[in-house]
């Protein structure tokens, strides 16, 4: 396996593994919607996705970050948004290799954390991100959201 960062060639296939990504968060099956938001993604800059190939270049998993900064701190931070791992994959270490691709690319490039969220169901994403060291911190900030 490899961990490499996806361009516009590998926009159908990281579409596919975020169509079923989408899934795994209830959402209706939409690759077309898919490959549209990936897509806009990777072209216009917006985002790094990692993604774990292997040896015959079928894709894994990926993961997503988002570029940001935290102004309280005063520093640059990455958003870890999405990561997924195909059910066919799993359990062998590809979850933690993107994961371990992504806090690399955030040393690389300056970034004082990485921050994620996850559904309270995702046991399996907990463990992984507490094995890596990543710490709860909810009791200190409540999360919101206003839908427009």
């Amino acid at each position: 396996m490899k961990i490499i960062r996806a361009t516009e060639q590998h926009v159908d296939a990281v579409a596919h593994l975020f169509d079923l990504y989408r899934q795994f968060y209830e959402c209706e099956p939409d690759l077309a919607l898919a490959r549209q938001f990936i897509g806009a993604r990777i072209e216009g800059g917006e985002s790094i996705i990692f993604i774990a190939e292997k040896n015959d270049q079928q894709l894994q998993g990926f993961v997503q970050l988002y570029p940001s900064f935290c102004s309280v701190e005063a520093v640059r931070i990455l958003i870890l948004y999405d990561l997924f791992v195909d059910a066919q994959c799993r359990k062998q270490g590809t979850g933690e290799a993107l994961m371990n691709k992504a806090t690399e690319y955030a040393r690389e490039v300056g970034a004082a954390r990485l921050d994620l969220l996850t559904a309270r169901s995702n046991l399996t994403g907990q463990k992984l991100y507490e094995k890596l060291g990543y710490k709860e911190v909810n009791e200190e900030f409540l999360a919101y959201s206003l839908w427009l």
